[in-house]
Formats: structure tokens, C-alpha cells, sequence
């Protein structure tokens, strides 16, 4: 698989915002311009009057609260949506609320979001209110169901809304039009906490908490469960959402996080003294989506809510269990669908449709957006993985889940396949690089000539490609153990805000498979005289013939602990070699999110 490296650009070079020459250089090529876009404060978070919607919402809440109303939280099934969950749940019992319970949707039988039969179910709680959380944006007739039950309806999300919105009692999303809130990529889990924020403030200002006897909640105690929620959504860290991160990272790592967290952060065999923000997407975040992935979210929301460490980490180890499984049915999956490229003689990338979709009616519906995510860095153009709905012989819908690439914002291509041809989509809904659909079974094979016909409206073949952006070469005096360090804890790094890549050319001076499938190799830089280890995660050595001497890595500098004993190790994102064994051009990518 061929890929080119890009170099990122360095900034004004006249701005000096680290004291050491390579971080400097990575946060200028991250376009940031000032020493205060690296400060982490809670005082730097964008101020929540900024978010559209909040006087209603907060109305509502206040209603709630005066009169111990019965409050129900929907969420989604995903982190964002479990962690979300937790949030509004941990929140509203601080401020007092004596009657608020969680409803998460089976995502089996129910689908996603706030749908008619959901809202029936909700009838057993008897809510007065209704918040979604990450999810309700396009639940118009969710939403009209509630109403006519007489329940009143908050809706909080941040998934990109339709040309109308539902008729909820208060929407708070700062992706609704003419929001001004300047930070579009606030997760779900960050929109509920700012929703809290605000209710609190309104609280403050008219002595409610001396006036009701409470000590006044210090938010901050969740930070934990956002940082966690931002992190495995993959949503852009701007600075605010940095900001989100770098706090409940700090909670976790002096031990003020939740039991859950702390059990997550065990069971995964991280340790919580250095935890990352990759620990919180890598780690932490597949094992609390497998939950929704393979059986029921409440396990993972349960897991966040209690406070005993002993239930925490009984339900983390459960959650691990389903993880184990979820990757195995995912390895399968990823399997049958390289296989039917073959079969169909696509294994050429020229000799496929710029928009990919894929179905097999035998495949785990709840794994199928980490398979569209799969063969999407292995062909590097939109995918969609299908699905059955349901495995009753009646069913006549299946299910799809998109992942897209940049350039293409994967919504607004079936926004424009649905109005071109109406008939195709059931529903859908997402954002830029996600998106979620549903179809019968009979238009699958002309809905995807409308899919890759519309992306080959936004791409060409010649757009195509595996493009590397790096941060250069590292110069020979800068690898070693102290830049691994600040770089680890110089974030947090994360989607739009990568860690730092480097490229160079290294002999190879040995190789061997550890741990079944990971490539442990010794190198030496071409240029330089001192070896170091470098370990390629999910790549064995059956193709590597002996002969090869000198290659081109892509890598991160890493730190390896084993035995007492702390050294440098490269973490190898690709590799070329330059000579003998394999054609130039051909690569090894190291397995991407949701792996461990």
C-alpha cells in the first residue's frame, strides 16, 4: 500500500512557545500563536452565556428542581453517550434532585436516539422531564410522542441538525444554526456539562443553595467523565475542548476520578499516576463502547455511576470481557470483506468506486462502524458497512454505518443523496466524519452508486491517496527519553491536534514477532551511531525477507517500562524499506483506534 509523506508547515517562526526547539516547532505546525492557547485553565473555558439555547433549558431544570420533579436522561450507546449519561445523572443528584433515572436505548431493538417506541418505554418512570443527551437532534417524532404524553422534553446534543429542528421544550446544541457559541466541537458529554454550568450560575445567582441548606457542587469533581467522553468521540481538540481534557486528566491522575474510571484504567493495565489522552481513546474508551457494541451501554453507565470500587471493577472486567469479544468478531468481519474485494477483483484501489459500501447480512450490527472505520485507512476513500436490522425473517432494513476521510463531510453527502432520491434513506443522521443511516435491503444497490457517484462530486480519483503528514526528521541529539516525555505530556494530543510524527531513514539491525502479532525491531539511524528499540503494534515479519538492511520509518517516540527499567522506544506507524525485500511503496500501518 503506497503512501506519501507531508511535511507539516512550521508557523511564525518568531513566536516562541516552548523552550525546546522540537515542541516549539510541533505547536507552531498546529497553528497555534500564542502562549495562552496552551494554558489549560478552567479560567481560559469558553464562558457558557456563549451556548445558545440555555435560559429555557436551565428554566426547565430549575422547574425540575424546585418541585422534585421525576427526571429521566436518555442517552446514547456510544462513550460520548455513556459518559454524557453519567454526567447528567452524578450532576442533577448534587444539585439535590431526589428522582432522576437513566433510559439508554438497546441499540438491537430500539435504534438510536429518542424514538416513539423509546419514549414508550420511557412511560414506565413516569418523568416529568425528558433530557437527551448526545442525541434527540432529529428525534422529531420522539419528541411529539413525549408531548402528547404530556412530558416536557430538553434536548442536548451536538450531532449536525436538520433543516428544522424538534418541537423539544428547550434544544441546547451548539451546532444549531446562528448559535454563536465559537466551539463546534464540543461533545455531547462537554454540552450537558456546560448545560450543568449554566444551571448552576442561575443557581448562585439567586442564593439557592444557602436558601435549601446544600453546599454548592463543585463541577469540576466531572471532569473525569468528560475528558473521557471528548476524548473517545474523536472530536476535534480545539483549545476549549483541550481545556476539558487536560483538567479531568489531571483529576485522573491524582486519584479524584470515579470509581469506574479508576477500575477502567486497572482492567486496561494502564497506570493512572500517567494517564494520557491516547490511554483515554485507546484504552479506556473501546472497552466502555463495547458495552453498547455487543449487548446493553447500562453495564458501561452503571460502571460510571457507582461509587463502590468493588461493583466498579466487577463491571469493568465485564466490560473487558465484551471488549475481548467485540475484537474477535471484528477481526472476522474486517476478514470477510477483504476477502469479497478480492473475490470481486477490487483489491486494486484505481478499480474502486470513490464511495465504498459494503453488506453482508451476517455481520454484527453493533460492530460495523469499526469496520467502516478499518476499511477506510486500508482504501482511503468514504465507507459504509451494512448491516441487518433485526434477524427476523420480516425484516426488510438494514443498517449503515459511515466513516469518512478528509475533504469529504460524510452527512452532507447523503443530505444530498436524499434529496436527489428521496426513496432511498429511511433516516439518517451524524457529522463530518460519521454518519449513521438506514434503508431497505432492496435499495442497497442503488443507493451505493449514488453514494460513490456523490463523493466523486467531492474528490477525484487523483484526491485518492495515503498522505502521512509528519513533523520531519528528528535530529539525532533529540532522540532520547526526555523529548519522549515532554512530548507525552505536552498535549493532550488527539483528533485535530495530533501527536507529534517523525520520518527517517534507520537501519534495521534485527526483528522479532512478541505478543503473537507485533513486530519488536533494533534500529540505528542512518546517520548516526546509537541503536534503539522500536516495536510496530499488530504487524508480524512473514513478509519481510531477510535482506533488508535500510528502511524509511514513520513514527512516534514512545516510552517503554518493563521491569523496573524506563528507555526510549519508536512507535512505528509505517514502515517502506529502501532497499531489497518488498516493492518501495508497499507499508505496514500500525492497527488505529479501538485496538487494545
Amino acid at each position: 500500500m503506497e503512501f506519501t509523506i507531508v511535511r507539516r508547515k512550521t508557523g511564525n517562526k518568531n513566536i516562541v512557545l516552548d523552550s525546546h526547539p522540537v515542541l516549539n516547532r510541533v505547536y507552531q505546525s498546529r497553528q497555534v500563536e500564542s502562549q495562552q492557547e496552551l494554558q489549560s485553565s478552567l479560567q481560559q473555558l469558553l464562558p457558557h452565556e456563549a451556548l445558545g439555547g440555555l435560559s429555557a433549558a436551565v428554566a426547565l431544570l430549575r422547574q425540575a428542581l424546585d418541585q422534585q420533579q421525576r427526571v429521566l436522561v436518555v442517552g446514547d450507546f456510544d462513550a460520548d453517550g455513556a459518559t454524557s449519561t453519567a454526567v447528567a445523572v452524578r450532576a442533577l443528584r448534587l444539585f439535590g434532585l431526589t428522582s432522576v433515572s437513566y433510559l439508554v436505548p438497546n441499540r438491537f431493538h430500539f435504534g438510536y436516539g429518542l424514538t416513539e417506541e423509546i419514549v414508550d418505554l420511557a412511560r414506565d418512570y413516569t418523568p416529568d422531564l425528558i433530557i437527551t443527551v448526545d442525541n434527540g437532534i432529529s428525534s422529531h417524532a420522539g419528541v411529539e410522542r413525549a408531548k402528547a404524553l404530556g412530558v416536557k422534553v430538553l434536548v442536548t446534543d451536538h450531532h449536525l441538525p436538520a433543516a428544522t429542528l424538534p418541537s423539544a421544550d428547550a434544544i441546547v446544541n451548539p451546532n444549531c444554526m446562528g448559535d454563536a457559541f465559537p466551539s463546534k466541537s464540543l461533545a455531547g458529554v462537554g454540552t450537558i456539562f456546560y448545560v450543568m454550568l449554566a444551571l448552576r450560575a442561575s443557581l448562585r445567582e439567586c442564593d439557592w443553595f444557602r436558601q435549601k441548606g446544600q453546599v454548592e457542587p463543585n463541577l469540576a469533581q466531572l471532569l473525569d467523565l468528560v475528558a473521557l467522553g471528548t476524548v473517545a468521540d474523536v472530536v476535534a481538540l480545539d483549545r476549549n475542548n483541550r481545556i476539558l481534557v487536560a483538567q479531568g486528566l489531571a483529576r485522573i491522575r491524582k486519584n479524584r476520578c470515579c470509581a469506574g474510571i479508576q477500575a477502567l484504567i486497572q482492567v486496561s493495565g494502564r497506570r493512572q499516576n500517567s494517564v494520557v489522552a491516547a490511554d483515554l481513546g485507546f484504552a479506556l474508551g473501546p472497552r466502555l463502547n463495547a458495552a453498547g457494541r455487543m449487548e446493553d451501554m447500562s453495564i458501561g453507565i452503571e460502571c460510571l455511576l457507582t461509587d463502590s470500587p468493588e461493583q466498579a471493577l466487577a463491571l469493568a472486567r465485564e466490560l473487558d470481557r465484551l471488549n475481548q469479544d467485540r475484537k474477535q468478531v471484528e477481526s472476522q468481519m474486517k476478514r470477510d470483506a477483504m476477502e469479497w474485494l478480492q473475490d470481486m477483483h477490487l483489491g486494486e484501489e484505481q478499480d474502486l468506486p470513490l464511495g465504498l459500501c459494503l453488506y453482508d447480512g451476517a455481520w454484527h450490527k453493533g460492530v460495523i462502524g469499526i469496520l467502516a472505520s478499518r476499511i477506510k485507512d486500508e482504501v482511503h476513500r468514504p465507507v459504509i458497512a451494512f448491516a441487518d436490522v433485526s434477524d427476523k425473517p420480516q425484516n426488510s432494513l438494514i443498517q449503515g454505518s459511515a466513516r469518512s476521510i478528509s475533504g469529504v463531510h460524510i452527512r452532507d453527502v447523503l443530505d444530498a443523496v436524499a434529496a436527489r432520491k428521496p426513496h432511498l434513506l429511511k433516516k439518517f443522521g451524524g457529522h463530518a466524519m460519521a454518519a449513521g443511516l438506514t434503508l431497505e435491503r432492496r435499495a442497497y444497490e442503488e443507493f451505493s452508486k449514488e453514494f460513490a457517484a456523490e463523493v466523486g462530486r467531492h474528490i477525484s480519483p487523483a484526491d485518492i491517496g495515503h498522505t502521512v503528514m509528519t513533523d520531519g526528521e528528528l535530529p539525532l541529539e533529540y532522540l532520547n527519553l526526555e523529548l519522549a516525555r515532554l512530548i507525552k505530556f505536552g498535549g493532550p494530543w488527539g483528533q485535530a491536534f495530533p501527536e507529534p510524527l517523525f520520518d527517517g531513514e534507520f537501519e534495521l539491525l534485527e526483528r522479532r514477532v512478541v505478543g503473537e502479532k507485533h513486530l519488536k525491531l533494533r534500529l540505528r539511524p542512518s546517520q548516526g551511531k546509537t541503536e534503539l528499540d522500536a516495536i510496530a503494534f499488530g504487524v508480524t515479519d512473514e513478509h519481510w525477507p531477510l535482506q533488508v538492511q535500510k528502511v524509511l520509518l514513520v513514527y512516534q517516540l514512545g516510552i517503554n517500562e518493563y521491569n523496573g527499567k524506563v528507555s526510549l522506544q519508536l512507535l512505528v506507524q509505517h514502515i517502506r524499506p529502501l532497499e531489497g525485500g518488498r516493492p518501495a511503496g508497499t507499508a505496514v500501518r500500525r492497527e488505529t483506534l479501538e485496538t487494545v
